[in-house]
Formats: structure tokens, sequence, C-alpha cells
């Protein structure tokens, strides 16, 4: 078979639109291997959402330039949202580029691919998806290949909001929903073939089903209807936006045993006048009210982030209401950003009123306290039991042959433990003793290996 590398840049959206091509790629004569001096194929799936994500991606391409040289039957691809963003420009500036293809390519890969290996042009595709349903079809797995513990599922693609920093909209499209049939379907496959955990996806994933289903079902429904799937242990989806929270949504957190505690939800700005100039379409109050009414109903729910800082306008003011909004509610982790202008979006053109330095300082600052806010919440689960879903051996075990595990806790911490006997396999649920806290990261020991215990996110004393 001949070989192909895949690298992915980006989010979880990004990673799943790998691991499909990988399939397709597979099913067309492709094997994925980890050394990109022996591929017949590379293809980078690319993020467009930071403007230091972009002058990544040219710089590889530009070491990836020597291998082509050498080799003109090496097949070099670049797909995803720097994809749909740049088209032509792409070829432009690195013409040893055989192809471009947007997030809504990736089924077509296979007929993309075999298209460049015999065109003596780059080969360009970026258009949208045309049809009014959202499907994805079913393939046949990988043999041999184990299903991770925790298996991503999109449930939904492209946003409709249109923040004014923000080019999802014109790099993934429109919202659409796939069914909840199909979205249950390839749940219970993954479970089948051993995941224990299933995180549904999308841009604005509690957006779903807003648009043309047929039959209509709300987001909260099909949360409910995943939850009823036997063999899940464990419910999470990603990432949410405030103004598509409903209290229906909310109420599932106190309802469903495998949802677990644990939220992203991004807020951006701290300040009301920031966030209207984003076009986010709530307040700091309407943000802090949902933030309790989870808390209400999960009382040990915790919450982490998304931050942009030296957005233009922000003042110093409106970056102090920021640290403060953190303080308020108290991230367990956050991701953390510089603004940078996206091409298209309206505040592209909007004037700066910081300088450089000022922004960077702002950032180091948000960085700074979300260290702190993370220690103080990793701190709280010293000598406790916690749950784990055991993900696979550490990078430890694997470079220096010491038996340890890694995995994570209903909360999303990662967290690492001995195992000196190696009693456990990936997708097994432990229970842990944290003895130690790095950062993200717990550390402990494993008391026993258990099945789900019916109490939700325990942690004990």
């Amino acid at each position: 078979m001949k070989q192909v590398f895949l690298e992915t840049h980006g989010c979880q959206m990004n990673v799943a639109d790998t691991d499909r091509m990988e399939a397709l790629l597979f099913h067309s004569g492709y094997l994925r291997t980890d050394a990109v001096e022996n591929a017949d194929l590379i293809i980078v799936n690319t993020c467009s959402i930071r403007e230091k994500a972009v002058h990544k991606i040219y710089s590889l391409f530009g070491t990836y330039r020597p291998m082509k040289e050498r080799n003109p039957d090496l097949i070099l691809g670049l797909t995803g949202c720097l994809a749909q963003q740049e088209g032509e420009n792409l070829v432009k500036r690195a013409p040893h580029i055989n192809f471009v293809m947007g997030p809504d390519g990736v089924d077509r890969v296979v007929e993309i691919v075999q298209a460049a290996s015999t065109s003596n042009e780059p080969r360009i595709w970026i258009e949208f998806d045309k049809h009014k349903e959202y499907s994805i079809p079913e393939i046949a797995p990988l043999p041999g290949q184990a299903v991770s513990p925790s298996a991503f599922v999109n449930i939904i693609k492209g946003c409709d909001k249109f923040c004014s920093f923000c080019v999802v909209p014109y790099t993934r499209g429109r919202e659409k929903s796939r069914t909840a049939d199909e979205i249950c379907a390839e749940a219970r496959q993954l479970i089948d073939r051993g995941a224990r955990e299933i995180i549904l996806l999308g841009q604005n994933v509690n957006a779903y089903g807003k648009r043309d289903l047929d039959p209509p079902v709300a987001f909260h429904e099909l949360l409910y209807r995943v939850a009823e799937i036997p063999g899940l242990e464990r419910l999470r989806f990603t990432t949410s936006h405030p103004r598509d929270f409903t209290p229906e949504t909310v109420a599932a957190f106190g309802d469903l045993d495998v949802l677990v505690n644990h939220l992203h939800l991004p807020v951006q700005s701290g300040s009301d006048r920031v966030l209207e100039e984003m076009r986010r379409g709530h307040g700091v109050d309407e943000y802090l009210g949902l933030i309790q009414a989870l808390k209400d109903t999960a009382p040990d729910i915790e919450f982490s982030t998304d931050i942009i800082v030296g957005f233009p306008s922000e003042t110093e003011r409106d970056f102090e209401m920021t640290l403060e909004l953190m303080e308020k509610v108290g991230f367990s982790n956050s991701y953390m950003f510089q603004y940078s202008a996206r091409p298209n979006t309206p505040a592209a053109d909007w004037p700066d009123t910081s300088s450089e330095e000022e922004k960077k300082r702002r950032l180091q600052r948000t960085i700074d306290l979300q260290n702190r806010l993370t220690q103080e919440q990793g701190q709280r689960y010293l000598g406790k039991n916690v749950e784990v879903l055991v993900e696979g051996l550490s990078r430890r075990s694997e470079n220096e042959g010491t038996p340890r595990w890694r995995g994570r806790t209903p909360h999303y911490w990662s967290i690492q433990f001995d195992d000196p006997e190696l009693k456990v396999q990936p997708g097994d649920l432990v229970t842990v003793q944290v003895e130690g806290q790095r950062g993200q990261s717990l550390f402990g020991s494993m008391m026993d290996c258990h099945e789900k215990n019916s109490r939700k996110n325990s942690v004990t004393a």
C-alpha cells in the first residue's frame, strides 16, 4: 500500500475530519505513516482562527518543498479552514502544493487526491456543500484499529453567529445539523467498538436542530437520546455558545448521570461594551446568570472558557473587567489569545487602540491569573479519590518504560497514575487517589478498577 502522512492543526472538528480522511484513504489504498519521509501523500489539515497558526502552516510547507523536489511524485495537500480561507492564494505562495481542499471536501478526499496525482496544475476545491441536509455516511472502520475510549461525533457544522472577530462562518459555512438517528447510530457503533465516552462536536454545538431538521430535534432532546445508548459511561459536548443555552439543556446536567459536570463555555471578554462590539449577543450578567443556573443544577460543575485580549477598542478598564469575571467564575482552564485580525471579518478593518506591547502584557496577566485559578482548583483534589477514564500509557511510560497510565477525570483534568502490575487497559474506569498537581495535570495512585459508580462525577475524600 501507498503511505499517507497526516498532520492536524486546530480544533477537535479538525481532528475528527482527519480521522475520517484516514479511513477513506485507507479504503483507496493508503496506509497512515508517522514517518513523513516515507510518505507518498502528505496532507496537513489546517486552522485559520489565529494569525500565528497561519504563519506556522506556510513555514511547514516550506520544509516540505525539498522533499517534493527530490520526489516529484509526492503529493502535497492542504485541507481545512486555511484552505477554505486562502484558496488560490495558497498555491501562489506555495506552488509546490498539489491540492487545496476546504472542510466540505472531506468526503471527496479520495477523488481529489486522484485528480491531483494526474494533473500538472494544483487542484482547488473550496466549494461549500450545497445540500440542505448534513450527513456523514458510515464507512468501514480501519481493520485492527482500536477505537479511542473517548470518541468524537460531529453533530452540527458551521455557525450563524457572525461574531465580528471570527472567521468560522466564512470557512465552515452556515449551520447544518445531522439527523438524531444518524448521530445515535454512529455513537452506538463507536460504543460497540469500545468507546466509553462520546464527545458531541460542533463549532456552535448547542445550536443543534435550529434549522432544517425533519423531524425537528432540539439539542437537549439529542442529549437525552444519546444518554440512553447502552454502554455509554460519559457524555460531553463542545463548543457551546451562551446565547443557545436553554433551560432544558441546563436541566440535563441534573437529569443525566452520564453528562459530566464540566462545560467549555466561551465568554471572550468581561466587558459589556466589548462583547457588544464582538457581536456576541449576550452581556456579562447573562453569562454569569447562566453560570449560576448551572451551578444550582450541578453544584460541583467546573468551567473552562475562551478569552481574547487586545480586541480593537479594548481599554484598560475593559481588560480589568475580564480579569474580574475570571475571578468570579473561577475557571479551571482557559484558552487565552491575543487578538489577531482575520480576513473578511468586520473587526479586521477596525483600528487598534492598544500597542503590541500592551496586548502582550494583558495576555501575560491573563495567563498568570488562570494559572493561579487552575492551581487553586487542583489543590481541592489533593488526597481525594477521583474516577478516571483510562486513555492509554503516558509519555513517561512510552519513553522510559515506566508503567504509568494517563486518563481524564469527569471534570476533564488530565491525570497520570502508576500501575506496576499493569492491571488496567485503555477504556477502564479506575479510582485514583490524587497525590499531586502540576498545572492542569494531576498525579496519583490507583486504588481499584471498577464499573461505573452510580453517583455522578463522584469525588470522595
